[in-house]
């Protein structure tokens, strides 16, 4: 048979009767098949998003939950672990209906991104950092419940600095501008693309003390797309090539900027407090050092070096003689 080819109802009756009296095999007709290579394809679900462009985007958000982790713990003043959990495609309407009501959906923008992203902080997450604001050790209550208007502004603005924080995780590799546009307690309420929209989801999971939680970063397809290909370079070329002169230049120049403060030690000496009252100008203390002796030079609060007073013109100075 020729590839395409109808059979017509006589040829159909004529086949079925010469397997039926054994003149013709099965097997023989499979040889004359053409095999297909093929795959199975969701159309109600397509993968819009290449499994190399999910690692790049769980790469990416590695350092935001490592940013996230240290600035939490500093602003609580309480131990805070955040680490990526997945990194998942899904259509819109799947990641609504996961989400648990009720629930803290931030919705922002990302310029030059065209579109609205979701950022949940869930409840198991925002009312340990609550209690912690407000003075308590960081339980989580007995009961979810919604949050009141006080409770709600502080969250908004705590939510504000997290999108600040991704916006520093994202610089390296694309410019991006996360400004908070709503906040929503009930994830049925807002549709930010169609449902059938497919979002590229990051979980990262959250530990206050002992409660853990989730915050999910909703992304869709149409608003990352322009940036993607270039997002993929740069983890490629990161991680394939050592760093360049050029690299190595401008991380001396920068180190060669940073200030750091020098403080050398003259000596010491021990007085009493009613002479340390009558001190006045011109009076002289006899320091535990001679003259010819090297001082101590301090870089912030570690001993590092052995210098020599002297001057340069006219300006008092040491000179470096030996590492500590």
């Amino acid at each position: 048979m020729k590839e395409k080819e109808i059979l017509s109802q006589t040829e159909i009756d004529a086949l079925l009767t010469a397997l039926s009296s054994g003149k013709a095999k099965v097997e023989d007709l499979k040889d004359t098949e053409k095999k297909v290579s093929y795959k199975i394809y969701n159309f109600r679900r397509p993968d819009k998003f290449s499994k190399e462009q999910l690692r790049t985007l769980s790469t990416l958000h590695d350092n935001f939950a490592r940013l996230l982790s240290s600035f939490i713990s500093a602003y609580l003043r309480f131990n805070c672990n955040v680490r990526v959990a997945s990194v998942e495609q899904f259509t819109f309407d799947d990641f609504i209906r996961s989400i648990p009501i009720p629930t803290i959906l931030n919705v922002f923008s990302a310029k030059p991104c065209k579109g609205l992203a979701i950022m949940e902080t869930n409840p198991q997450f925002l009312f340990p950092v609550i209690d912690l604001m407000f003075g308590g050790s960081g339980e989580m209550p007995s009961h979810v419940r919604d949050l009141t208007e006080i409770e709600m502004s502080v969250v908004r603005q705590f939510n504000i600095q997290i999108l600040e924080y991704l916006k520093l995780a994202w610089t390296d590799v694309f410019n991006i501008e996360p400004q908070l546009e709503a906040i929503e307690a009930n994830p049925h309420l807002y549709q930010v693309v169609s449902p059938a929209e497919i979002v590229a989801v990051i979980t990262l999971t959250t530990v206050v003390g002992t409660t853990r939680g989730l915050i999910n970063i909703c992304f869709p397809y149409l608003m990352l797309e322009p940036v993607l290909s270039q997002i993929s370079t740069y983890y490629t070329f990161s991680q394939s090539t050592e760093a360049t002169e050029e690299i190595n230049n401008n991380i001396h120049y920068w180190l060669g900027e940073a200030e750091v403060e020098l403080n050398v030690v003259l000596g010491e000496a021990t007085i009493m407090v009613k002479d340390f009252l009558t001190l006045a100008k011109g009076d002289v203390l006899t320091l535990d050092r001679k003259t010819d002796q090297e001082l101590d030079l301090y870089i912030g609060d570690q001993l590092k070096f052995k210098v020599q007073a002297g001057f340069l013109k006219r300006n008092l100075a040491v000179q470096v003689n030996a590492l500590y």
